[in-house]
């Protein structure tokens, strides 16, 4: 991603206090001194943090299990599709997924801990967003129906919306999360803060009123509720391997945005009427949808939206292009590089005919959304 779309991405973080921009590689004493206690990287820092080592100032994290930028590009170079996950439910009760019986118990045992990790508030510590997860079909994931037959399933249950604050609903794949996607949920925010200010939310009164029958501390006059789609949706309309993350991982990092506040796991691709007003926290007030363009469809899964009139639109901004589709072509243009780091690191890259293969699947995938929107 070019410059100022990387810097957006740290600081609608959950955990970062003071993101900082313009840090350079190599982090000599007199700049440590004027900066920080400690540094902060996960396994593979390596010289340029040798003055942080050399102060004692150097602390080495865990890398989030299975998620790297190597294993990403693969996906991207390769075109796998054994990063998906069927079933999310099903998955985290051990019943599905690679190896034997006690290592899928094991690993949804990890999965299940680290969903409550990244629900957690600023602090690491306290209850933060709620995570529920959608009884997912296949009829109403990839159709334009989903019936109140169907709920969803408290997975954490974190803070609920508070007096006063409107239920807002966004959804989509939210795949390799990016900055693009941060902004649309800012401008969501903004759009409601500016209703909010409207409304009298910030006068000193109401200020005053909810922090003397709260917990002392005041609070905004949103609860943002996002829906990711499953991985077998995603690939049904955007084809080739994408989503290049699946719903697990993809739902991580909307968890650690903080302009999240509950997240539906394997939420239904059309927000019919039904769903909407059979809403776990009640029928929302309205559902925000940003531009779009990777993602042609035959038919427009926001009627009941519009029907129950909540339906809202982000208009165009600064980061729109930024996209899984656009971030893929990115790296199949920065594959030598790629490449050459893979070399270094003693790993396989990919050939020409690999890339090939993957630029040919795209070339169907964009036809076929093509004749879709030529149908519609």
């Amino acid at each position: 991603m070019v410059e100022t779309a990387i810097e957006g991405v740290p600081k609608p973080g959950e955990w970062p206090v003071d993101p900082q921009e313009d840090i350079p590689v190599s982090r000599d004493r007199v700049w440590i001194d004027g900066c920080f206690d400690f540094s902060h990287h996960d396994s593979a820092g390596e010289d340029c943090y040798r003055f942080v080592k050399a102060a004692g100032r150097f602390l080495v994290v865990k890398r989030t299990p299975g998620i790297s930028t190597t294993d990403l590009v693969g996906r991207m170079l390769l075109c796998t599709k054994n990063h998906f996950i069927k079933s999310l439910t099903r998955t985290l009760m051990g019943a599905e997924g690679p190896g034997s019986p006690d290592e899928r118990s094991n690993i949804a045992q990890e999965m299940s801990q680290r969903i409550k990790d990244y629900a957690s508030d600023e602090t690491g510590r306290q209850p933060g967003a709620c995570v529920l997860s959608w009884n997912e079909s296949a009829s109403s994931t990839n159709t334009v129906s989903s019936s109140k037959s169907e709920s969803c399933r408290t997975m954490v249950d974190g803070v609920r919306p508070r007096p006063g604050q409107r239920i807002v609903y966004v959804d989509g794949g939210f795949d390799l999360f990016s900055s693009g996607h941060i902004e649309f949920l800012r401008q969501v925010v903004k759009a409601e803060e500016a209703l909010g200010r409207q409304n009298g939310w910030y006068d000193t009164s109401s200020v005053q009123t909810r922090c003397a029958t709260g917990e002392g501390t005041d609070y905004g006059p949103t609860y943002i509720v996002a829906g990711v789609h499953d991985d077998e949706t995603i690939n049904h309309w955007k084809g080739v391997n994408y989503p290049i993350m699946n719903t697990f991982e993809r739902g991580l990092c909307v968890l650690q945005c903080r302009y999240i506040h509950a997240v539906i796991f394997s939420a239904p691709f059309t927000p019919s009427k039904e769903y909407l007003t059979d809403f776990p926290f009640g029928t929302p007030h309205a559902v925000y949808h940003g531009p779009t363009a990777f993602m042609p469809l035959t038919y427009d899964p926001y009627v009941g939206a519009k029907d129950l009139g909540i339906y809202r639109q982000i208009g165009s901004h600064d980061f729109q292009s930024v996209n899984a589709g656009e971030i893929v072509q990115r790296i199949l243009r920065s594959r030598q590089m790629f490449e050459e780091r893979q070399r270094k690191k003693g790993e396989k890259a990919a050939g020409e005919d690999v890339v090939r293969r993957r630029e040919l699947m795209e070339e169907d995938a964009a036809a076929l959304g093509k004749e879709r929107a030529a149908n519609r």
